[in-house]
């Protein structure tokens, strides 16, 4: 791994709200009495900070692993970010706008995780709780994998007249590279192999109802417009071997813990809630959803075990593991366009 550069001037900025959210005014963290490696205005950056900051810009590398350069410029870059983060607090930005969300929300994060870490240090998943997931999850996979293409136009009328060209022997392939307006009719409207979870209901339904060589007569409805589909193919799933596997039922099975332990801790709290739950003004996501880019990360979800916030990076508060893993789909990869683009009847 190259650091020459060690931070990347966007996260400099970043670092800044974690820099502001756990130290305190008046020194570096309390139970830290390493010795300081600067002082800005009298304020220490601590040896014990300036590993950590280090260890995680590096992927687990102390200082002594880099040159003298690259310790000189992740220095820097503490000191930078301290001498910035002092200027925003005399402006008061730490007090104003969304800065006292974003700050909240990181000390959040980083709470929830060290809870997170000390909770499951001495409950390590056996031997049965893997094996049960393992079932669980083969249980629930999807287990067969489809082959299609399909067209993608604008309205119904046009929708059912590629239908009507079809039925005259025009050929599939050849109408979707004239036709579809889908980055797929490069490839003739080919989207590859999939599992119907990956396709959006409607989608996957229609191609669900198909016989391998036959198409849509009547145009399926998407948010994405009106497909006329063709299933080409279909194959079973084998399930991966549980050794293949196992890390992930790790995270899998710890994240369940921890989710039943924090449902304890609510359980065990007085609550009230004064928000529609069912509605409401804003766009929040769905509890038990990862945040897009650009929206404002929802503390209190499960994060995911054992990862800890990287330094210099404002964390997301309570990631999920983005998805359990699918022993029945291990070999279905997508191929073709299926990732072409957003009209694909992928689910986003």
């Amino acid at each position: 791994m190259n650091h020459s550069r060690l931070l990347p001037a966007a996260i400099v900025f970043t670092v800044l709200a974690a820099l502001a959210a756990c130290q305190p005014k008046t020194g570096g963290p309390t139970t830290d009495n390493s010795p300081p490696v600067a002082t800005v205005d009298g304020r220490p950056i601590t040896r014990d900070f300036y590993e950590f900051y280090i260890k995680g810009v590096t992927g687990g590398k102390a200082s002594a692993d880099l040159n003298p350069q690259q310790r000189a410029m992740a220095l820097d870059n503490l000191i930078r970010a301290r001498v910035v983060a002092e200027q925003a607090a005399k402006d008061g930005l730490d007090k104003s706008g969304d800065t006292v969300y974003l700050l909240e929300l990181t000390r959040l994060n980083v709470l929830q995780q060290s809870v997170q870490e000390r909770y499951l240090k001495d409950r390590k998943p056996t031997e049965q709780e893997l094996r049960a997931e393992y079932e669980t999850q083969i249980a629930t996979a999807p287990k067969t994998e489809y082959h299609a293409r399909h067209i993608l136009v604008a309205t119904e009328p046009f929708a059912q007249k590629i239908v009507e060209r079809l039925d005259k022997g025009e050929k599939f392939d050849a109408l979707a590279k004239s036709e579809s307006m889908d980055p797929s009719k490069t490839n003739g409207g080919d989207l590859g192999w999939f599992t119907p979870d990956r396709m959006v209901p409607e989608f996957s339904g229609a191609v669900m109802a198909l016989k391998p060589g036959e198409y849509t007569h009547k145009p399926v409805q998407t948010q994405f417009g009106w497909h006329v589909i063709q299933l080409l193919d279909t194959r079973e799933l084998t399930p991966p071997p549980f050794d293949q596997v196992r890390q992930r039922l790790e995270q899998v099975v710890q994240a369940k813990k921890f989710r039943m332990y924090t449902d304890e801790l609510m359980h065990n709290s007085k609550i009230e809630r004064f928000v529609d739950q069912t509605g409401g003004s804003g766009q929040a996501p769905t509890p038990g959803q990862t945040p897009t880019s650009g929206q404002t990360p929802t503390p209190g979800q499960t994060p995911t075990p054992g990862q800890a916030p990287t330094p210099g990076q404002a964390p997301t508060p309570g990631q999920t593991p983005s998805q359990t893993p699918a022993p029945g789909g291990a070999s279905g990869a997508s191929t073709g366009a299926s990732a072409a683009g957003s009209a694909t009847p992928e689910k986003k």
